[in-house]
């Protein structure tokens, strides 16, 4: 018998969508983009998926890197699971996120910023929805960091970044962070040991040369880099991460397997991680595509 940790990276079109499963079955989303192109389902909703498809009733914490519409989609359903604890970076104000936001998009930013309001509560040190300690979440240690001296013109440089790690296994979150960010975060020591030499890097910015920070991909090290985007434009960094990723073995649901350095939801659909330990207390990390 094995104890896992499950990640899935959907395939949202040029978006962003993660959901993890911690090894004692608490459920986390990061970001609320929508879409599927390999399932030619323009109207796919991971939530909605979550909740009629695999049975998950409540999620216990969704946390939006930054307020930009491919990454708050799906928010609309929100309420659907109602989410225990909500994480967004507060210091971009209701104000500011309404703002230039066009007559089309409009209820999903309103609910962005209702549920802003609604979540305001601090979560107290000894409950069970304390993010900080692992021991609330199998085992699984989550840490976060949210850049906050950027001009607020670009929401990217405020995305909050996620590390997941368990069972020797890390896998960085980034967001949409580019170069104003980054050099913000390498400043914290914290934060540079937090990423350092990671099995799996979600391409920060859907792979694009402006979030692609060299220092950042040193340091994170990855064995294989994600890439949640859409179809592949001339600003792609793809080649780059493919060149500082040292490769890992990736599964295809017919049987098959192969090396892999880059992987990208455009091209290879859903991504299936699965981390833990099998049955003779050995770490395993295996990946799975279509």
């Amino acid at each position: 018998m094995t104890r896992d940790c499950t990640v899935v990276f959907w395939d949202v079109q040029h978006g962003h969508s993660t959901y993890i499963q911690t090894p004692n079955n608490r459920h986390i989303v990061v970001d609320l983009g929508t879409g599927d192109y390999s399932g030619k389902n323009l109207e796919f909703s991971p939530l909605k998926h979550l909740k009629y498809k695999c049975g998950v009733k409540q999620l216990d914490y969704v946390i939006i890197t930054h307020p930009h519409l491919d990454h708050i989609d799906d928010i609309l359903n929100f309420d659907l699971l109602s989410p225990k604890v909500f994480h967004s970076p507060r210091h971009l104000s209701n104000t500011e996120v309404m703002e230039g936001v066009q007559e089309k998009d409009r209820k999903k930013f309103e609910k962005y910023c209702e549920i802003n309001n609604r979540y305001n509560s601090p979560i107290a040190p000894d409950s069970i929805n304390n993010t900080s300690k692992p021991e609330n979440w199998g085992g699984l240690k989550i840490q976060s960091f949210t850049p906050t001296t950027c001009d607020h013109n670009n929401f990217n440089n405020h995305s909050i970044v996620v590390i997941i790690e368990w069972a020797t296994t890390k896998i960085v979150i980034p967001g949409d962070n580019e170069k104003c960010s980054f050099e913000e975060l390498k400043a914290l020591p914290s934060f540079m040991t937090a990423i350092k030499d990671a099995d799996i890097l979600l391409a920060p910015h859907h792979g694009r040369e402006s979030g692609f920070n060299i220092d950042f991909v040193n340091q994170v090290n990855p064995k294989l880099t994600v890439v949640s985007d859409g179809r592949f434009c001339e600003t792609s960094a793809n080649a780059r991460y493919s060149a500082k990723s040292s490769g890992w073995t990736v599964h295809k649901k017919s049987g098959q397997s192969e090396i892999r350095k880059c992987l990208t939801t455009n091209s290879d659909g859903e991504v299936l991680i699965k981390f833990g330990y099998l049955s003779d207390n050995k770490p395993y990390l295996s990946v799975t595509i279509e």
